[in-house]
């Protein structure tokens, strides 16, 4: 062995390991940038079993010097089986084993992931099935990189991928980085060093003669430049640091997630609100809803709005200055959730809205049933208020849980001390004006917040009678106008219900700084609460406000009167204040929304069954067509590449051991032909080998040819270490000739007919009845006799 090929044998293990290290490395530093999306480490197993399988896959195939086909066939292989456990673990059988519903999901996880990722408000749930984007990022990015870097001379390309990668994830992520200087360090310093020892390592810096260079010298040149190296990374990352901490921008960065709109408006449906009286009147005695597991005191909410115009009070739409944010169901919706945790078991009876009922903090919903897939579907949750939309509605028969977490809730000594907390919230319009002054009088003797609160709640509650204005009670109109609060305030008796008086007490505390807002719900009477099963009806609907505490959070307060507490004759209320009030002029009459028809239920259930039913049909037709048009497109060349293969394997598992080294110089006389040698009808072995070296550059075949005859023609077959020991060496030459050729080359080479079309296959079998013919003089005669022969057979072979 010549000393340049025991310094590659050397070499070559610690340049597998430093590559395989350098990609699993660099790709890892990319996918940190993940965190902030997940917020937290619940993508790394996925990501990381994408690294490690890429690594084996870019390993296996080098090892094998596979194609660039069997490499994808290996990727897809290894997502479809392993995609189940590190991406969607819920939909496996033990955890483990893909069933029908993962394989579905990770071939439609490659289209509808990454829009159903970014349509979703960070953070995402690892359990949504958004661990797809981690997984398949890594699993390609990781085989790409190792393959190149193991199939390439140069590891400058195999930088690229992981380059590419890192951008993605700054783009799929979220406007805040990760960890943004540590990534850019390691990302510089790895791959930094990784260029550098790939130089160093390189055979033709390795192969050094001790006759020119002292090897004392040697290592104290290649130590010097080790820590001249060194010293400019640490002046780099020095610098790097120094300068981010004054150069910070000055804006947040933007991404993709900020360009795309999710595909829902909560403005879409009208305020529940408004229905607060027809629920009162029309569904008095309807059970709406069953509740099994509400705890004591609870309370099960509808709706949180915190956004008035002058004509009604609404769920923010989620702009910039709003606390709502809705989002897709996901799990886990409630992180951070304090407080006592319940599972609340809701069957729906009466009840026809799109306003989920839900209580507490809800973590998990959970649908069951028949429409249990196009619900989940249609479900949107606010995780900052709580608030649920369901856009298909609710209905008879319809169930699902919730995972709540019920907040404690402290006395008002517990709060002498607390201020309030400091929330964004969306600036109200059209107040009544009299209301800031009102507001000022009524908290000003209050010497701490929750006073304040508790003021306006009594000014309400105990200054104000109740009624419905149903038949047979004291006329009280409906709504929350801007008009019917200033009436609220304004007359000589304050009469509402829910309605009025919460939406009077949010702009009350509006108007004075009190960060407020108002709930719709249902609960059941103090004497009913705590029961085993809550039946909601329209009796136990409700409005109330909360008002949100610094570090407690939101907390409820009740400014409706007492039902009981109404009007007469004798308890008519004087003003307390006697000065004029000014009434505005009404807001102008608000159109119609424009509705859209409504059609039966069963027609709008069979018409989404049906266009359910049509999409996926679509996707699937294409999805074949596309299979069938690339199948279509490949087959050539999967024939070519495996009918190579076949003749390959033919050859390397040949019965007799001088038919396996015979076909291992027909596989070097294949490819060589197919890089381009012209090789003559008929030719010996070593007219063969001279040809090859002479127009490939590659001396070695001549020393192969004799080798290849001296074993066909020996007195003895050869063994199995000869054998195995003359087709390493073949596949030495033949990968000597890929490497050198470049990449284009490289891919005609493996789809070139040539080797199967011109004269070399008609050597091949000229050569293979001449072995044949020797085998059986030799295997008829003895030794001396056999070799005798084969000698005269060889020099027959050579005679022009």
């Amino acid at each position: 062995m010549t000393d340049t090929s025991a310094a590659r044998s050397v070499i070559a293990p610690r340049r597998w390991i430093l590559d395989l290290g350098a990609t699993a490395l660099l790709t890892a530093t990319a996918l940190v940038g993940f965190w902030p999306t997940f917020a937290g480490a619940s993508f790394l197993p996925a990501a990381i079993g994408g690294i490690l399988l890429g690594l084996g896959i870019a390993a296996l195939a080098a090892w094998r010097r596979w194609g660039i086909l069997v490499v994808t066939g290996l990727v897809i292989a290894a997502y479809l089986v392993f995609g189940g456990a590190l991406a969607l673990p819920s939909t496996t059988i033990l955890g483990v084993i893909p069933s029908l519903q993962t394989l579905q999901s990770l071939v439609l996880g490659t289209v509808t992931a990454w829009k159903q990722m970014l349509t979703t408000v960070a953070p995402v749930a690892a359990a949504d099935g958004h661990l797809i984007v981690p997984f398949l990022l890594a699993l390609v990015t990781a085989t790409a990189t190792a393959s190149l870097a193991l199939r390439l001379r140069q590891v400058g390309w195999a930088l690229i991928p992981p380059a590419v990668l890192l951008m993605l994830v700054i783009a799929l992520g979220t406007p805040e980085p990760a960890f943004p200087i540590v990534q850019g360090i390691v990302f510089a310093v790895g791959a930094t060093a990784w260029l550098a020892l790939r130089q160093i390592w390189a055979p033709q810096n390795s192969a050094v003669s001790v006759g020119q260079v002292d090897p004392a010298r040697a290592s104290h040149m290649r130590m010097r430049r080790l820590l001249a190296g060194a010293g400019v990374l640490a002046v780099a990352v020095g610098a790097g640091v120094a300068t981010s901490a004054v150069a910070a921008p000055a804006e947040p960065r933007h991404v993709f997630r900020d360009a795309i709109i999710p595909p829902f408006n909560v403005r879409d449906y009208p305020s529940p609100l408004q229905s607060f009286r027809k629920n009162v009147r029309d569904d008095a005695s309807d059970t709406l809803f069953t509740v099994e597991g509400l705890p004591r005191d609870a309370r099960i909410r509808t709706a949180v709005m915190d956004d008035y115009d002058g004509m009604v009070y609404n769920v923010a739409d989620g702009g910039p200055t709003s606390t709502s944010a809705f989002t897709p169901l996901r799990s886990d919706i409630s992180p951070d959730a304090e407080g006592i945790p319940v599972t609340l078991r809701i069957a729906v009876g009466e009840y026809r809205e799109v306003w989920l009922p839900v209580a507490g903090e809800p973590t998990e919903i959970r649908y069951s049933g028949d429409r249990e897939d196009e619900l989940r579907r249609g479900t949107y949750v606010n995780p900052s208020t709580g608030t649920a939309v369901v856009t298909p509605k609710l209905r008879r028969g319809d169930e699902y849980t919730v995972d709540a977490v019920i907040p404690t809730i402290p006395d008002d000594d517990q709060l002498a001390e607390v201020d309030f907390g400091k929330v964004a919230q969306p600036k109200q319009s059209n107040v009544p004006e009299e209301l800031a002054a009102l507001a000022a009088e009524t908290v000003a003797s209050a010497e701490s917040p929750i006073e304040q609160v508790r003021a306006l709640e009594a000014f309400l509650s105990e200054g104000g009678f109740f009624s419905h204005g149903l038949e047979g009670e004291v006329l009280s109109r409906a709504g929350h106008t801007s008009e019917r609060i200033t009436t609220l305030i304004g007359g000589d008796q304050m009469i509402g219900d829910d309605e009025q008086y919460a939406a009077a007490m949010a702009l009350l505390a509006g108007e004075v700084g009190i960060p407020a807002r108002v709930v719709m719900g249902y609960y059941p009477e103090e004497e009913d609460s705590g029961q085993a099963v809550f039946t909601a009806t329209g009796d136990d609907v409700h409005a109330w406000v909360e008002v949100n505490f610094d570090g407690v959070g939101w907390l409820p307060f009740d400014p409706t009167p007492p039902e009981d507490q109404v009007p007469n004759d004798q308890n008519t209320k004087p003003r307390t204040d006697p000065q004029p009030q000014v009434l505005q002029p009404p807001p102008p009459p608000q159109e119609p929304v424009d509705l859209p028809p409504t059609l039966p239920e069963d027609r709008e259930s069979e018409d989404e069954s049906i266009n359910l039913a049509g999409i996926i049909g679509t996707i699937l037709l294409i999805g074949a067509i596309s299979l069938a048009i690339i199948a279509l497109l490949l087959s050539p060349l999967i024939l070519i590449g495996a009918w190579k293969a076949a003749k390959r394997r033919s050859r390397r598992t040949a019965a007799r051991p001088a038919d396996r080294i015979s076909g291992g110089w027909e596989e070097l006389t294949d490819r060589a032909v197919d890089y381009g040698a012209r090789l003559e009808t008929g030719g010996t072995r070593p007219e063969e080998a001279a040809a090859v070296a002479v127009s490939l550059d590659v001396p070695r075949v001549t020393v192969l040819a004799e080798r290849a005859d001296a074993e066909v023609f020996g007195p003895s077959d050869p063994t199995p270490e000869d054998v195995e020991a003359f087709w390493t060496e073949v596949e030495e030459i033949v990968g000597s000739l890929g490497e050198r050729a470049g990449f284009w080359k490289r891919m005609k080479a493996r789809l070139s007919l040539r080797s199967l079309l011109t004269g070399s296959a008609i050597s091949s079998g000229l050569r293979g009845l001449r072995d044949a013919a020797t085998a059986r003089v030799r295997g008829g005669s003895g030794t001396i006799e056999g070799k005798a022969a084969s000698q005269s057979t060889s020099e027959e072979s050579e005679t022009p």
